[in-house]
């Protein structure tokens, strides 16, 4: 064989007919296969439906007599720090190398194979290998099918499943947790209907603020659906007469009542920026602008949840940075771009 090992990266969630095109192509080229499934760490409910674990299984059932030769790593995204992700994905590569048998080798030719037109060029010291693939249902269009109370939508998507992960898709509807993802998602679909008359697909326009304060971030636990119980930066949505930096010095007042006067705030501001990926949010396009504000020493100032906030509470550094897995949407993300976290 041409590579000692290759690598396929993506979320897998699930793995589609042309997943595993990509996976025999890599078995063609390399001894063995290693793949980088993103999104790994995410808090499970209706926008990640599935945990790593879940996935690979998912993977080895799809490959059947093939898995042997493959190695799964869980890679966590770090959407707003490229250098993060890509030491992050340099350091499983490494690991899963000398995993099992056979061993590879991070010496030994290795090759990147991609869908055509996606590759990504981020690895220079490995080979591009590009496949044609057949179009995936997008997460969207796979989430109405998934959380569908009937098994004729699901089935909807059944012919572009290898048949081992379809059978695991309908024995996951059964699982504890799906019913929760399940009512997550209804009711963000009962939200986007209320914008189905307009002409255009709506953009929302939401501000965040990440608050730091002698070594500690401000936090607040979400207490309505999307995110539910997971905790986030307080935010909300602009209100038409109001401008951003003032949208979230409002929010972070009635999400957590932070005793700080304004012109305290002013002064602590540090940077913003704005986050637009495009599937930052289930509710549709939402771009986000995040304030950054710093206190550097003090007392940190009494907090309390209140408005959208099931609770606020100061969480050290250390903390925040544990709590990866409890983070909704992308909001560890953007901690970790401001604080590093």
């Amino acid at each position: 064989m041409r590579y000692g090992q290759a690598v396929v990266i993506g979320r897998f969630a699930p793995v589609y007919l042309a997943d595993l095109a990509l996976f025999r192509r890599a078995l063609d080229q390399a001894r063995r296969l290693i793949v980088l499934v993103t999104s790994s760490g995410a808090p499970r409910g209706a926008m990640h439906p599935f945990s790593f674990e879940e996935r690979e299984i998912m993977i080895r059932a799809a490959l059947g007599d093939l898995a042997s030769r493959v190695t799964a790593a869980p890679l966590c995204d770090h959407l707003y720090v490229e250098s993060a992700w890509l030491a992050e994905a340099q350091a499983r590569f490494a690991e899963a190398c000398a995993a099992e048998a056979p061993k590879a080798s991070p010496d030994e030719p290795t090759a990147l194979v991609a869908p055509k037109g996606r590759g990504a060029r981020a690895f220079p010291q490995w080979d591009l290998v590009e496949v044609e693939v057949e179009r995936r249902p997008d997460m969207d269009e796979f989430r109405r099918c998934l959380f569908s109370d009937d098994e004729a939508t699901l089935s909807l998507i059944e012919d572009a499943l290898p048949p081992p992960v379809f059978s695991i898709l309908r024995a996951f509807r059964a699982a504890p947790h799906f019913s929760e993802a399940r009512e997550e998602f209804a009711e963000v679909l009962d939200k986007r209907a209320a914008w189905d008359a307009t002409p255009y697909p709506p953009v929302f326009v939401t501000v965040d603020a990440v608050v730091a304060h002698a070594g500690h971030v401000l936090l607040v636990r979400r207490k309505a659906n999307p995110g539910r119980g997971l905790w986030a930066l307080p935010g909300g949505f602009v209100n038409a007469d109001e401008r951003l930096y003032d949208a979230a010095v409002r929010e972070v007042r009635e999400e957590t009542g932070l005793d700080v006067s304004d012109a305290a705030l002013a002064g602590a501001l540090r940077a913003q920026r704005v986050f637009d990926r495009p599937d930052r949010s289930l509710r549709g396009r939402t771009i986000t602008h995040a304030f950054h504000f710093h206190f550097p020493a003090g007392r940190l100032p009494h907090v309390e949840g209140a408005d959208d906030a099931e609770t606020a509470e100061w969480k050290s550094f250390a903390e925040a940075r544990s709590m990866r897995s409890l983070f909704f949407e992308d909001h560890f993300s953007i901690l970790e771009f401001f604080l590093g976290a």
